[in-house]
C-alpha cells in the first residue's frame, strides 16, 4: 500500500464480487439479533442520517444522554454484539500492519440520501492502531482532510469492495461522506430495497 503523502491508504477493489456477496450474506445473518438503530447527537439529540449496528466485543454508540462511547451491548435490545466474522478479520489482518485484532466493527448503513459530516475517530485509547473501512454497495463521495478541522480537504470516489486505511499521520484525519451515488451497485438490493451503501469500520479501542 502506497498512499499519497498526507492521504489515506485506498486499496481499490480489494474484495472481488464473490467476496462481497459472501460478506453481505454473512452480515445479514450475524446482525439479525442486533438490528440497525439510529444514533443521535450528544447535545442536541438530532438523529444521524445513517443507521448502524456493531460487531465485536465493543460497539460504538451515541445518544443525547450518554454521548459518544463504546459499550458491549446493543443500546435498545441489551444483546451482546456478535463476534466479528472471520472474513472481516481477514481483511484487517492483511492490511492493518498491526499485531492485534480490532475490538469494534461499526456497520453503518447509508440510504441513498444519507451522509456523514467531517469528523475524527478519536474515542479510542490507542491511536497507534489504524482505522480500516470496507465499502459495500453503492459508490460514495468520500472526503478527507488533515488533523485540524480547517485543513484543506479532497474528495475520492469509493466503490464496492474498496478498503481504506487511516494510519500513522492520517489516523486522526477528518473525514466524512458527502453523498451516495444511488443505483451504482445492486449488491444490497436483496437486503435493503432502496439499495444504498454499507460501510464497515474496524477499530482497536483499548491498548493491548
Amino acid at each position: 500500500m502506497t498512499p499519497a503523502a498526507g492521504g489515506p491508504g485506498v486499496l481499490a477493489a480489494r474484495l472481488d464480487d464473490a467476496a462481497q456477496r459472501e460478506l453481505v450474506a454473512r452480515l445479514r445473518a450475524v446482525t439479525a439479533p442486533v438490528p440497525f438503530f439510529t444514533p443521535t447527537m450528544p447535545r442536541t439529540g438530532r438523529p444521524f442520517s445513517v443507521a448502524m449496528t456493531n460487531l465485536g466485543p465493543l460497539g460504538w454508540v451515541s445518544d443525547r444522554a450518554g454521548g459518544y462511547r463504546y459499550q458491549p451491548t446493543h443500546p435498545q435490545t441489551g444483546e451482546a454484539w456478535p463476534p466479528i466474522p472471520d472474513v472481516v478479520l481477514d481483511v484487517w489482518r492483511r492490511v492493518a500492519e498491526y499485531p492485534h485484532d480490532p475490538e469494534a466493527c461499526l456497520v453503518n448503513y447509508y440510504a441513498p440520501t444519507a451522509r456523514m459530516g467531517l469528523h475524527q475517530d478519536r474515542d479510542e485509547v490507542d491511536f497507534s492502531a489504524p482505522v480500516v473501512s470496507i465499502s459495500l454497495g453503492d459508490d460514495c463521495r468520500f472526503r478527507v482532510g488533515g488533523t485540524a478541522r480547517g485543513d484543506p480537504t479532497r474528495s475520492l470516489k469509493l466503490s464496492s469492495g474498496d478498503v481504506v486505511v487511516l494510519a500513522g499521520d492520517t489516523r486522526l484525519a477528518f473525514h466524512g461522506v458527502d453523498r451516495i451515488h444511488p443505483g451504482t451497485s445492486t449488491l444490497l438490493d436483496g437486503w435493503f430495497p432502496a439499495g444504498g451503501r454499507i460501510n464497515l469500520t474496524l477499530r482497536r479501542v483499548t491498548r493491548p
